[in-house]
């Protein structure tokens, strides 16, 4: 973990990238069954806030083993606080809480659009990155595959639970501020501000837990702590690190293009382990979702490196 993923120069190259952006796909696309096996028996709220306390200490002790400590100065913590409550305090419990409602596909559809408010929420600011029609084009080549994966009917609950559905697009949102936001974090190694935010989210949660879960009273089923520790461990603490390295080397436009490319991976997951079937336009939206995949992860021309 230390070799691949703090020091970018040890896997040099595109391929690489692309790579780490189709494992951390895999590792996003099955939280979701493992978020569905935990709360089973475990509330949302404290599944989430165990899934960030879990996380973020295995980071610190990673850390700590390495012999590197986290940052001290206050300035470098309120920024890890920003990206924790747009990274996971905020879009964590407004999926839990919409999925309560809202048919899997759908929320598999509106919870992918993160790559058009990266867009959308740069246009105002100064020195964003610079897309050309190629990068644009894969974004809506994208979510028109992400919507033939899942199937065209799940479009046919739009407007049902308007509330719940709302609060998916503000997940959205919350990770297009989340992958912008993370660009500040370009001067550390990747594994620093996975930590940081990873922990301040826990302390966000925690309290939230106790006031209204009361977690000492539950009873959790075996299952559901074994979704738990994987869900943290894996989905969360390594997938947070191959983010932020992601980010420091492709983008934020570049890296949120997981959101398309964890459908595929998550709808493969589904009908190995859940004998789920794809939806018959399910290979064409493959294509789509390759091809946006590819032209949003183009290298930017060396005139746009200098800026």
């Amino acid at each position: 973990m230390s070799i691949m993923l703090d020091r970018p120069s040890a896997i040099p190259g595109r391929a690489a990238d692309l790579a780490l952006l189709l494992v951390l796909a895999t590792l996003w696309g099955s939280s979701y069954s493992l978020i569905k096996i935990g709360v089973d028996t475990i509330p949302p709220l404290t599944l989430i806030a165990a899934r960030t306390l879990i996380a973020g200490v295995t980071l610190l002790a990673f850390l700590r083993w390495r012999g590197l400590r986290l940052p001290r100065d206050l300035a470098t913590w309120r920024q890890f606080l920003v990206q924790a409550c747009l990274n996971s305090v905020a879009p964590f419990t407004l999926i839990a809480w919409a999925e309560r409602s809202v048919d899997a596909g759908l929320a598999t559809i509106l919870s992918s659009t993160s790559p058009i408010f990266v867009v959308l929420l740069s246009c105002p600011t100064a020195g964003v990155e610079r897309l050309p029609p190629v990068r644009l084009l894969g974004i809506g080549a994208g979510l028109a595959g992400t919507v033939l994966i899942v199937g065209t009917q799940a479009m046919s609950g739009v407007g049902d639970q308007l509330w719940a559905q709302l609060a998916l697009v503000a997940a959205s949102i919350c990770y297009g501020g989340a992958a912008l936001f993370g660009r500040n974090f370009k001067g550390l190694a990747p594994v620093m501000p996975a930590a940081g935010s990873l922990l301040c989210g826990a302390v966000v949660l925690l309290p939230l837990s106790l006031a209204v879960d009361r977690p000492w009273t539950l009873t959790p089923s075996a299952q559901s702590l074994q979704a738990l520790i994987a869900l943290s461990l894996v989905s969360t603490a390594l997938a947070f690190v191959i983010y932020f390295r992601l980010i420091a080397r492709l983008g934020s436009v570049a890296t949120t293009s997981v959101a398309y490319l964890r459908v595929p991976t998550g709808v493969l997951i589904g009908m190995l382990f859940l004998g789920e079937t794809l939806a018959p336009t399910a290979w064409g939206g493959l294509v789509l979702v390759i091809g946006g995949v590819l032209a949003m992860t183009l290298p930017p021309r060396r005139r746009d490196r200098s800026r």
